[in-house]
């Protein structure tokens, strides 16, 4: 029978099989992404559960390794996602902390709306353009360090980067032409 219809059904075994055949391969995959064992951990588990939790959407077409490796994949980048929200929100924080409670001032307004414009320029980017992007603009990793880890070339993460501040600048001034040079710098210092 198929593994996947077992598991459909409720076998334990089979689902016990799934994990046994999968684990490592699905592990590395998380790590390849996260390069954090302990955060790839938690994603591994994360992504078991959810298998067994929507077991009962599994056909006899259904591979558990694509599936298996497809939730691995986004199960990551929601956490490459969160952890970039994370990053920007301190810049946001400490604004906040220096600037007087009353009234925004229009300083305080232009910031929060580049800080919007920014954060929605980054959530359009490629899946693999927000991974570099984080590695070498919010984490401060070097070229090539980001291409060993994802397992690319240092030119092709300099591409990456290059298309990305592209996509950004376009992104911010088609929304606001008035701030091209503050996204310039912005950019420069990310």
């Amino acid at each position: 029978m198929n593994i996947a219809i077992e598991i459909q059904q409720g076998n334990e075994q089979a689902f016990k099989q799934a994990y046994e055949e999968h684990h490592q391969a699905v592990m590395a995959n998380i790590c390849r992404l996260v390069n954090n064992a302990a955060v790839a951990e938690d994603l591994l588990q994360e992504v078991f559960v959810s298998l067994w939790e929507n077991r009962h959407k599994l056909t006899a077409a259904h591979s558990v390794a694509g599936w298996l490796f497809t939730a691995s994949y986004y199960k990551a980048l929601d956490y490459l996602k969160k952890a970039v929200r994370e990053k920007l929100t301190p810049i946001t924080d400490t604004l906040q902390e220096l600037l007087p409670a009353e009234e925004p001032t229009t300083v305080e307004q232009e910031y929060m709306h580049m800080y919007e414009l920014l954060t929605e320029a980054i959530s359009e980017l490629s899946p693999r353009k927000q991974i570099v992007f984080r590695l070498c603009r919010l984490e401060g990793r070097s070229y090539k360090e980001a291409a060993q880890q994802l397992g690319i070339s240092v030119e092709s993460v300099k591409d990456y980067l290059k298309l990305s501040a592209a996509h950004i600048r376009q992104h911010i001034t088609a929304r606001n032409p008035a701030l091209p040079l503050l996204t310039l710098y912005l950019l420069s210092n990310l």
